[in-house]
């Protein structure tokens, strides 16, 4: 089996297409998984993304880069090798590269989750010859919940902010994660108020047509007696920040996988901890990694070395491949707006 991708100093490159996949240098051409800064990063001469993507991946680029955008499993053909983009279920765009050169096929699979999610399309599951995987959560103990059961949680915890006169505020990743909680609460509770940074990539998402229940900028807020009974979604690195001052004595909580460890919430300090992620956990990636009928397995990021020998063991061939991707970090440093 050739090496169809290789890592280079610029990223992960298809020396027979001429292109990269998610380059953290500028590069002629990247083909971009989704568009989270370790993922897609400015500079490169022209780019190609899904159409679901087009719009948040412009938010992170700006006005001026080139961008292609090209509906989920439509081929592109690059000097003859045949590339298409799969629903990764990530977020709102995220895509699996498919590449298929000369019989060999290679997916790409950038960050991804199984689990459905109403902000962006369903996990593809795509046959190949060599899986290019993450492992953010690849721990035996890591193990979700069924969403509507953290949703459920969430409710309670707001309602009970709420009936104590206290603002409930949430923290999750502005791309993403913060969208992905505003289409799962119940917005009759109480108003729904956010960060800027959120707020922004709210309208990227209502754009790209995603159904999203009415929000309201915390900094247009007038009259402060409205904090009381909100949820206020906001990016984890608003957390501590002069920022949550303003509203007073409020409960804070953060929607994460990593909550799933004992003793998380503590260190981050907040009251509660909501275990909902935007990645496959534990069983969904050993589910995935054996549907997807892969004969070499390379893991990108997370918990590469301890997947790696398990899949070893197992009688598969299972590598690390080292890139600067990191899967789970607060997504605000390219879209940040101070409020």
């Amino acid at each position: 089996m050739s090496d169809l991708l290789r890592l280079t100093d610029d990223g992960l490159y298809c020396e027979a297409g001429d292109f990269w996949i998610d380059p953290w240098r500028p590069v002629r051409r990247a083909v971009i998984t989704h568009a989270h800064a370790d993922h897609a990063r400015p500079g490169s001469e022209a780019y190609l993304t899904s159409s679901e993507g087009r719009h948040v991946l412009r938010l992170r680029l700006g006005p001026d880069a080139l961008i292609e955008a090209v509906p989920y499993g439509q081929p592109v053909f690059m000097n003859g090798v045949r590339v298409s983009l799969h629903p990764a279920g990530h977020i709102l765009g995220s895509a699996q590269i498919r590449v298929e050169h000369k019989g060999e096929v290679w997916v790409v699979t950038g960050d991804y989750k199984t689990t459905p999610d109403p902000t962006c399309a369903l996990f593809e599951l795509v046959r190949c010859h060599v899986f290019v995987s993450e492992c953010t959560f690849g721990l035996p103990i890591y193990h979700w919940p069924d969403p509507r059961t953290v949703f459920a949680q969430i409710h309670a915890w707001w309602q009970a902010n709420a009936a104590a006169g206290r603002a409930s505020v949430i923290y999750g990743y502005a791309l993403g994660k913060a969208q992905r909680i505003l289409a799962g609460v119940d917005a009759s509770v109480g108003p729904l108020l956010t960060h800027g940074a959120v707020e922004r990539v709210n309208a990227a998402y209502r754009e790209s047509g995603v159904a999203l229940p009415a929000t309201e900028y915390v900094g247009g807020v007038a009259d402060r007696a409205r904090y009381r009974g909100a949820l206020i979604i906001a990016p984890p690195s608003a957390h501590g920040a002069p920022w949550v001052r303003r509203f007073g004595d409020c409960a804070t909580a953060i929607a994460s996988g990593w909550m799933q460890v004992r003793g998380m919430r503590r260190r981050r300090a907040v009251d509660r901890g909501f275990v909902l992620s935007d990645h496959v956990d534990w069983d969904e990636l050993m589910r995935t990694i054996e549907a997807t009928g892969a004969e070499r397995v390379l893991l990108t990021h997370g918990y590469t070395a301890v997947v790696a020998r398990y899949l070893q063991e197992r009688g598969l061939q299972a590598d690390v491949l080292s890139t600067r991707f990191v899967g789970d970090a607060d997504d605000i440093d390219a879209i940040a707006e101070k409020a």
